[in-house]
């Protein structure tokens, strides 16, 4: 996929591309290569089937055990929990998940939106002009993450910054060096909070990071590479795709007046707004891994043993033949996006992402009314990656 896939035009829009493959078919061959073909799945009903298909497996470390490599990508981050299957992927998630339950995410929405607020306030004292992607949209989910998995405040931006580089398409070495400092950084933070831990006893307001740790060193069958790989995960995972999901919202909200409106006068709707604007502009372009451990078919291709299958949310949540007219953001549909995925590796931080959303929409909304963009749509910069699709800089300018 390494023409249409990777120019600046897909970076900026993929939706007429995916379009186009899906009107061919919602699974067209993309590539052929000396392993088998790629497939990649556009059509929503094909692609929340092969989520849930047990034989499209996301265990990369089986898929390239045998196939020549010039990588060098740290373990820990190419063999986290969602490049697992069952039973280790149910093993490690349940570990994983006691954090991210709609009781535990409830308890940090004071802290969510206290965060929130400071920032906005920032942003007003600095005068009517900011970038919400750096001012807002990064800042916000590094916080919670950090708060949450205990990352010292002093480490975070250097975390963001390899967390970045994971994602750089077509620029192997950048990846690989990300992909070793995080994982050291990681496996460093765990010595430290083991050290520590072992002079307290467990208590209030322990991080879910000490808490693994304890899980691991209790015998919970989380081996030491696994504690560092989920941790690896969390810290990425947490926070990217959060990320994208405020600024491509964000970018929505500014080029709709009448639903900004909406909102502002009907809060309740906001967590409506949030599940659409993940469908109209997911923060997912194209899913991670998976490839066909057995022959299966699928939207009629016959897929064989060894083929990659890519499964791309974005075209699923934009197919006609499940949402009518697509291309608008219409509140009140019946939801059914798969932005968080569906099935076994359904994103664990569904929760968490929507809170932050609806707490970043509502703090936007009513903190600066007159929000605008200080930019046209074209000239905005979007990241260059196939996997995430996310703005690099929004700049706005308000009333400070």
């Amino acid at each position: 996929m390494s023409h249409p896939m990777e120019s600046p035009e897909f970076f900026r829009d993929p939706y007429p591309l995916l379009a186009a493959l899906r009107e061919r078919g919602p699974v067209q061959r993309v590539r052929s290569g000396p392993h088998g073909a790629t497939w990649l799945v556009t059509g929503w009903a094909e692609a929340r089937t092969a989520m849930a298909e047990p034989r499209l497996s996301k265990d990369t470390a089986r898929y390239f055990a045998d196939k020549p490599s010039k990588r060098d990508l740290a373990p820990a981050v190419s063999t986290t929990m969602l490049a697992t299957d069952p039973p280790d992927h149910t093993r490690l998630r349940r570990l994983a998940v006691k954090a991210f339950t709609p009781a535990a995410v409830a308890r940090l929405e004071p802290r969510v939106a206290e965060i929130a607020a400071g920032l906005l306030d920032r942003m007003a004292a600095r005068g009517g002009t900011a970038d919400l992607i750096e001012d807002f949209a990064v800042p916000l989910p590094i916080e919670v993450i950090g708060d949450l998995l205990g990352v010292p405040r002093e480490d975070r931006a250097a975390l963001r910054g390899w967390s970045n580089d994971l994602f750089a398409a077509g620029a192997p070495d950048t990846i690989d060096t990300a992909s070793h400092a995080i994982s050291d950084y990681m496996t460093e933070l765990i010595a430290k909070k083991r050290a520590a831990g072992a002079a307290e006893e467990a208590g209030e307001g322990r991080d879910l990071l000490t808490d693994l740790i304890a899980a691991r060193d209790e015998g919970e069958r989380l081996s030491e590479f696994e504690l560092v790989s989920l941790a690896v995960l969390l810290v990425v995972a947490g926070h990217e795709t959060t990320t994208n999901l405020i600024g491509n919202g964000a970018l929505a909200l500014l080029q709709d007046d009448a639903l900004r409106t909406r909102l502002r006068q009907e809060p309740a709707l906001v967590p409506d707004a949030v599940e659409e604007l993940l469908r109209y502009d997911s923060p997912i372009t194209t899913a991670t891994f998976r490839y066909a451990a057995e022959p299966l078919t699928l939207g009629g291709a016959e897929i064989a043993a060894g083929d990659v299958v890519l499964v791309s949310p974005g075209a699923a949540n934009r197919d006609p033949a499940r949402f009518p007219d697509p291309g608008t953001v219409t509140l009140g549909r019946a939801s059914g996006h798969l932005s968080f995925g569906h099935g076994p590796h359904h994103c664990l931080g569904a929760p968490l992402a929507r809170l932050e959303a609806r707490i970043a929409f509502q703090a936007l909304l009513t903190r600066f009314p007159d929000l605008r963009p200080a930019a046209p749509p074209a000239e905005l910069s979007w990241r260059h990656t196939r996997l995430m699709r996310g703005l690099t800089h929004l700049p706005v300018t308000f009333a400070a």
